[in-house]
Formats: structure tokens, C-alpha cells, sequence
């Protein structure tokens, strides 16, 4: 994906909304989610959120810190090196749990407000480097949206799964940033030789080469 071709931002972000604000969503809102921990509501609060976390960051005084490569980002994460008991994965199931307490109707007029600045934000001079406040440094603009566009479509898929509805299809473009970003952290932790066989050949591929 070309970083100008902003498009698919808005793009991604229609569909994240459409799902969360479905009345399937609303309908098991309290129900516990296909991940352990977060209920529906949460999940949905979640995944919607990155809509918010794109508009507020865009629109962010500029940086002057230098980027950090892509998958250095996952390696520091302290979630994505913790497992699913662990206190900061813990934490970010009970933050969205509690952010989701507004009900359906809460989320759906957040999203509403989020489009919005969002839209603005798209509008403005977009800057090269996106600082990430609660990690504490930089990526590339590039980098960041891969970032976000991989919870938009790998959430998305937790949440239609959570309530029974089919996973929806994104925009070709945010979809290969996903699988560049994905397939990169997954070669990082397993190698080149599990990712390709796991690719090509299931006879002689690991039991896993996920990402996270």
C-alpha cells in the first residue's frame, strides 16, 4: 500500500464500524467473547478503537524522534512478549471491558465522533513519523497504519466470530499490509524455514508460526 493512498483508512475504518454497530454485536453485548477474558461489548470497544488511536495520532504535534523499524515495535511491545495471563494483556482485556460499560449505543455515537476526526485528520498534512505516547517512541507513518490496520482486520475476525456473523472482507491494500506485518513478526519468532513450510508445506510445517 502506497502511505498516500489514504482511501483505505476510511475504508477500513466504515467496515470496523459497520461490524461493531451491527445488532448482532448489540444483541450479545455482555456475552463473553471468542477472546478469553473480553466480553463482546469489550471486543467491540476495542476494535472500533483504533479508529480513535489513527485520528488522535495523526493529528499529534510532530516528532522529533526517529522511527524505530517495524519489527523492533513488536519485539519492545511488552504485550505481544507476554502471555494472555499476564498482567499488561490482562489489563488491556479489563480496560476494554470497562470502556465498553457505555452499552452499544455509547460505542456506536463514539465511532460517530471518531469518523469525524478522523476525517478531519485525513484532511490535514499527515506527518512521516506517528509518535506512539503509550509505548514511548516512533514509527513511520507507513509502519503505524500497518500496525492498526492488522487490529482493524484481525480483531474484526475475532468479533464476527464472537457473534456468529461471517468475517467481513477488507480492501485488498490493508489486507496485504496485515500479511507483510504478520508474516514478517512470524519469520522474527519462528524462522524462515517454518513460515515458508507452513506456506507451502503442511507435511513437514510446525504446529504453529503465529505472530502473536
Amino acid at each position: 500500500m502506497a502511505i498516500h493512498d489514504w482511501e483505505h483508512v476510511g475504508q477500513a475504518a466504515r467496515i470496523v464500524a459497520g461490524l461493531a454497530g451491527s445488532p448482532e454485536v448489540a444483541a450479545r453485548w455482555d456475552d463473553e467473547s471468542a477472546c478469553a477474558g473480553m466480553t463482546v461489548g469489550g471486543l467491540a470497544r476495542h476494535t472500533a478503537g483504533q479508529i480513535d488511536n489513527i485520528a488522535r495520532l495523526l493529528a499529534q504535534e510532530p516528532t522529533d524522534l526517529e522511527p524505530i523499524a517495524l519489527l523492533e515495535h513488536y519485539r519492545r511491545a511488552a504485550w505481544s512478549n507476554s502471555s494472555l495471563d499476564e498482567e499488561v494483556n490482562v489489563a488491556i482485556r479489563d480496560t476494554s471491558n470497562e470502556e465498553a460499560e457505555v452499552g452499544h449505543a455509547g460505542v456506536v455515537s463514539l465511532m460517530g465522533e471518531w469518523s469525524v476526526a478522523l476525517e478531519a485528520a485525513l484532511d490535514g498534512v499527515v506527518p512521516d513519523v506517528i509518535l506512539i505516547p503509550w509505548q514511548g517512541w516512533a514509527l513511520s507513518a507507513e509502519d503505524f497504519l500497518a500496525t492498526r490496520f492488522m487490529e482493524m482486520v484481525v480483531h474484526a475476525d475475532d468479533l464476527a466470530s464472537s457473534v456468529g456473523l461471517p468475517t467481513p472482507d477488507f480492501p485488498e491494500a490493508v489486507v496485504s499490509e496485515t500479511l507483510r506485518l504478520l508474516t514478517a513478526v512470524a519469520v522474527d519468532r519462528h524462522g524462515q524455514a517454518a513460515v515458508v513450510r507452513a506456506l507451502s508445506r503442511p507435511q513437514r510445517a510446525p504446529a504453529s508460526v503465529s505472530a502473536f
